[in-house]
C-alpha cells in the first residue's frame, strides 16, 4: 500500500518542490519503504511506497517511454496478471513485475475505460503531459481514500487530509455542514471533508481536471437486487467459488500474509478459503480480546484457529492499553472519527504488523449479506408501526425504566435506539440507529449561533440524494445499498485504512472483490435474510467448512466497553476535555446540554456514550490539527 500526492500550479514559476515534499512527508507511514517525485511544466506528483509486489523495481511515479503519461498509484490491482497477459499478446512489453505498470499501460491504451477492467482497491492519479490534464480515480467500494481541493491557482490532491493541510494555501477552517454530518454519522461522509474547500472523491468515481475545470463521473453502480435468476443451490456453489477465487487473488504478495480473525462468520470464511491453498501452520491469524465477557470473542477465534491449525496470535485490549494508544490514534486521524472500534482495529494492526506486512479481513459480509441486526430490526419496525398507540406508549415506558448496562449491545441500549429510529421512513431509521446525535437532539446539542451557519438543515440530505441512484426497489436490497454506500465506505473502510496504514500494514478484503460484490448484490434479498437468520446464504454456503458454533453464533460486532470506560478510566480525561471554558470558546455546542449529557452518563441515568465519545474525538482532532498542539490526553 502507498500514499500519493500532487500539485498543479496555474502560475509561474510552477510547483514549489518544497511544498510537495512537505505534503509527501505526512504520508510516510503509508509508504515507509520508498519515496519518489515527478516534476514537469507546472505539475508535481509524489509517492510513498509500502512494497508488497515487485519489491525491487516498482518505484513510482512511473512514466511511459514516450513521456506522455505519469502515474502515482495507491492500492492493489488483483487481476493484473490476467490483464498483463492480454496486453503482452497485443505486443506490449513490460519492464517490471508490478501492478502499477500494468495499470499505466492499460490507461495509455483505454483511458477512462480501463476502470471497467481492473479489479482491486485503488486511488490513483495520471498526468497526461500532451493534453495537460489530470485523471483521478477511486475504487468501486471506496477502500482507498483520495482528497482534493482547488485553491488559489492550484489544484492539489492526496491520500490523506493531513497532506492537504500541509499545503500552505489550505485554510484550516471547519466546514459547518461537515461538522453537523460528523455528529450524524460519527464520521464525515464523502464528498465532504471537515475542512472547508477540501473534498473527498466518492467511491466508484473518477475526476478529470483540465484548464482549471473539474468534471466528475460515476463509473460503476451495483446491480439491482433480484436481477440474478440462479436458484438457491446454484447460488451457494457460485458464491463459494467467487469467494475462493477472490481470496486466492489476495494471497499474491512477495511478503508474508496473515488474517484478521474475530471468529465471526466472515473472517472465519476467509480462513477456510485460505486453508484450501495453504497448510494451516502456514496461516498466521490475529485476534483482539477483551476482559469484559460481553465484548470478548476470543473463544470463537481460538476455535477457528484450532480447527484449521493456524499459527494464532492474540492480544488483549484493556482500559490502560486503550489510554496508551488513544493519543497515537488521534494523531493519525486527520478527520474527526467516532467509531470506537478504531481502537481495537489500531491495536490489531499494530501487533499484526510485527509478524506480517499484509493481512486479509472479513469486511463486507454484513453489508452484502444482510448481517447487521438492523436488517432484522427494520422488519420488526414495520410490525411495530402497526401496533395500537397505547401499546407503543407502553413500550416507551418500559424502555425508559430499563437500567443502564455497560454490556455490549445491552437491552437498554438496543431498546432505546430502536424506539429512537422506528418512526423514520425506509433506510433513514437505520442511520438514526447508527447516529451519534439524532436529528431531534441536534437542535439542542448545537449552539444556536452555529446552527444559523448551516445551510442545509436536513442531516439526511446526502442519504436521500444517494438513494435516488439505488437500482433496486426492494426494501431489503435498498438497505444493503445504503450500508455499502455510507456505513461501509465512510466508516468501516476508513477505520481499517487509517488503523492499518498508521502501522504500515496492508489489509485486503476478499468479500469486497468486484465479482463477489456484483454477484451478492444481484441476489434476491430473501437469500440473505431468512426469517430472523442473517447472512443465510453465506452461512449455508460454508456450513460444512466451519464448526457449527461459528455458523450459528449471533453477530457480536467489534465494539468496545466505552460506556463503562467513560464512567471510570476515561472520566478524568473527559471532564478535563469537555469543560465549560472549552465548549463555550468553541461556539459549536450548547454548554448546558453538554453538561447535562455528562451528568446523566456519570450518574448512570442514561447511556450517552455516543454523544460524549463523538465530542471527545472532535475536540482531540481539533487540538491536534487546527490548534496545532498535542492532544490533551
Amino acid at each position: 500500500m502507498c500514499g500519493i500526492a500532487g500539485i498543479i500550479s496555474l502560475k509561474e514559476p510552477g510547483v514549489d518542490r518544497l511544498w510537495l515534499k512537505k505534503m509527501n512527508d505526512t504520508l510516510s507511514l503509508r509508504g515507509p519503504d520508498d519515496e519518489g517525485f515527478y516534476f514537469s511544466d507546472h505539475v508535481g506528483l509524489a509517492h510513498r511506497r509500502l512494497s508488497i509486489i515487485d519489491l525491487a523495481s516498482g518505484h513510482q511515479p512511473m512514466t511511459t517511454e514516450d513521456g506522455r503519461f505519469s502515474l502515482v498509484f495507491n492500492g492493489e490491482i488483483y487481476n493484473f496478471l490476467e490483464i498483463k497477459e492480454a496486453l503482452i499478446k497485443k505486443g506490449i512489453s513490460f519492464k517490471t513485475k508490478s501492478d502499477a505498470e500494468v495499470l499505466l499501460r492499460l490507461f495509455a491504451i483505454k483511458g477512462k475505460d480501463c476502470l471497467q477492467e481492473i479489479n482491486g482497491m485503488f486511488a490513483f492519479a495520471i498526468w497526461d503531459k500532451l493534453h495537460k490534464s489530470l485523471f483521478l480515480a477511486r475504487d468501486r467500494m471506496g477502500k482507498k481514500p483520495l482528497y482534493f481541493a482547488r485553491l488559489e491557482n492550484h489544484f492539489i490532491f492526496a491520500s490523506e487530509l493531513k497532506a492537504l493541510l500541509a499545503f500552505p494555501l489550505t485554510r484550516k477552517q471547519i466546514e459547518p455542514e461537515a461538522l453537523k454530518l460528523f455528529f450524524t454519522h460519527e464520521c464525515v461522509p464523502a464528498p465532504f471533508s471537515i475542512i472547508k474547500g477540501v473534498h473527498k472523491l466518492r467511491q466508484a468515481h473518477c475526476l478529470y481536471y483540465a484548464n482549471n475545470q473539474i468534471q466528475m463521473d460515476r463509473y460503476w453502480c451495483p446491480p439491482a437486487g433480484g436481477s440474478c435468476e440462479d436458484d438457491f443451490g446454484t447460488a451457494k456453489k457460485k458464491l463459494v467459488s467467487l469467494i475462493d477465487k477472490a481470496t486466492e487473488y489476495r494471497l499474491i504478495a512477495d511478503v508474508p500474509v496473515g488474517v484478521f480473525l474475530s471468529g465471526g462468520i466472515d473472517s472465519s470464511t476467509v480462513v477456510a478459503m485460505i486453508a484450501k491453498h495453504r497448510a494451516g501452520k502456514d496461516i498466521k491469524t490475529f485476534a483482539i480480546n477483551f476482559k469484559e465477557q460481553s465484548y470478548d470473542e476470543s473463544p470463537y477465534s481460538a476455535l477457528v484457529a484450532k480447527t484449521f491449525g493456524t499459527d494464532h496470535h492474540e492480544e488483549t485490549l484493556t482500559a490502560d492499553l486503550m489510554r496508551n494508544i488513544l493519543p497515537e490514534v488521534c494523531d493519525y486521524l486527520d478527520e474527526p472519527f467516532a467509531d470506537g472500534s478504531i481502537l481495537p482495529t489500531f491495536l490489531l494492526s499494530r501487533f499484526t504488523r510485527k509478524y506480517v506486512k499484509v493481512a486479509l479481513g472479513g469486511d463486507g459480509g454484513d453489508e452484502l449479506f444482510a448481517g447487521y441486526p438492523t436488517f432484522v430490526a427494520s422488519r420488526v419496525a414495520t410490525l411495530y408501526q402497526r401496533l395500537p398507540s397505547f401499546v407503543k406508549k407502553g413500550f416507551l415506558g418500559a424502555a425508559a425504566c430499563l437500567p443502564v448496562s455497560n454490556k455490549n449491545m445491552g437491552l437498554d441500549f438496543v431498546a432505546r435506539q430502536f424506539l429512537l429510529g422506528v418512526a423514520y421512513d425506509g433506510v433513514l431509521k437505520n442511520q438514526v440507529w447508527l447516529a451519534g446525535v439524532c436529528p431531534e437532539e441536534q437542535s439542542v446539542f448545537f449552539h444556536q449561533d452555529f446552527l444559523r451557519q448551516i445551510q442545509n438543515t436536513d442531516p439526511f440530505f446526502l442519504i436521500r440524494e444517494e438513494m435516488l441512484s439505488c437500482p433496486s426497489k426492494d426494501p431489503g436490497s435498498q438497505l444493503s445499498y445504503f450500508y455499502q454506500k455510507f456505513y461501509m465506505c465512510d466508516d468501516i473502510l476508513v477505520k481499517v485504512d487509517r488503523a492499518s496504514m498508521a502501522n504500515s500494514l496492508e489489509v485486503r478484503a476478499p468479500l469486497l472483490d468486484t465479482s463477489v460484490v456484483n454477484y451478492a448484490n444481484s441476489l434476491p434479498h430473501s437469500y440473505k435474510l431468512k426469517g430472523l437468520t442473517t447472512k443465510y446464504i453465506l452461512k449455508k454456503s460454508v456450513e460444512k467448512m466451519l464448526p457449527k458454533q461459528i455458523v450459528r453464533r449471533p453477530k457480536k460486532g467489534f465494539g468496545i466497553p466505552m460506556t463503562g470506560w467513560l464512567k471510570n478510566e476515561l472520566k478524568p480525561i473527559m471532564l478535563q476535555t469537555l469543560n465549560k471554558k472549552t465548549i463555550v470558546a468553541d461556539g459549536y455546542f450548547s454548554w448546558p446540554y453538554v453538561d447535562k449529557l455528562i451528568r446523566e452518563h456519570l450518574s448512570g441515568h442514561k447511556n450517552n456514550r455516543k454523544q460524549l465519545f463523538s465530542l471527545l474525538m472532535f475536540h482531540w482532532w481539533k487540538e491536534r490539527f487546527l490548534d496545532l498542539r498535542p492532544c490533551s490526553l
